[in-house]
Order: structure tokens, then sequence, then C-alpha cells
């Protein structure tokens, strides 16, 4: 029986292959864009609020920041305690056109050592966790050009 897949966090991300992308917010009045999304209040605090679009994020961007983790990671990620921790590289990559800082994993089998800052990156569908029922599905940046 196949597993249900479903977004760790409902609303993020979108779309499947080339359409895929993160969601975010962008406020009406002063054209801030917010990721993760942002639903009640445009949180610039130079801006006196306006309604609030949900917008599809750039696909790529820079390395702005990189770094791996060497420990497992608190609640609401979940991996089996069972099983030997494996390092993740941790991206913060800058979108171009939103101009904001947007942290993720690096895609499975990506390492620090593969990374620069600069590099572009891309966003594109990868999985957080699976159970018997379900594939928990996240967002990863893998480098352009590389396919894991």
């Amino acid at each position: 029986m196949p597993r249900t897949r479903t977004p760790a966090v409902d609303g993020w991300f979108g779309g499947e292959g080339e359409a895929f992308r993160l969601l975010g917010t962008r406020c009406s009045s002063c054209a801030s864009v917010f990721f993760p999304r942002e639903d009640a209040h445009c949180r610039n605090p130079h801006c006196a609020g306006g309604p609030l679009e949900e917008v599809p994020l750039s696909r790529k961007g820079r390395i702005w920041s990189y770094t791996d983790s060497r420990y497992r990671p608190p609640s609401p990620y979940v991996s089996n305690p069972e099983l030997p921790w494996e390092p993740r590289a941790l991206i913060a990559v800058e979108l171009a056109a939103e101009r904001i800082v947007v942290l993720g994993q690096a895609a499975p089998g990506i390492t620090v050592a593969e990374l620069a800052v600069g590099m572009e990156v891309e966003a594109v569908p990868g999985v957080l966790h699976e159970d018997a029922e379900t594939t928990w599905t996240i967002w990863h940046w893998r480098p352009t050009g590389v396919r894991v």
C-alpha cells in the first residue's frame, strides 16, 4: 500500500517538479515578502499594514551561509532514536527577487564540503520523515546542476 504524501507544514510549499515553490505572503501596502507565511498582519514595522496575498517565491537563490548539524534536532522534527544520527547540512539562502533569507536542509547527499557562500541553489521537494502510512514532505536546497 503506498504512503500518503503529506506536507510537514501545510501551506509553506507546493507544486511538483519545476513547479515546486515555497509559498510566502506579500503585503499589498509596502510589498514586503515574508516566509514563513504571515496571515495576520504585515511584519514590517514601518508599514501601516494592508491585505496580505499568497505568493510563490523564487525557486533559486544564492547561499548566504551554511553549517552542518551534528546533533539530533528537537521536536517537531522526527527521527528514529534507535538509528544513529546522520549530520545534515543546513543552508541559509538569499532569494534575490524577494531579498529575504530562507533556511532549509541541503538535499540528501550534499555535504558542507560541497557548498560555498554565493553558490546558486534551488528549492526541491524532499522527505522529512516516513512512517508506515505517511511520507512527510519538506523542501531541500540543492546546488543547481546537481542531481542527487
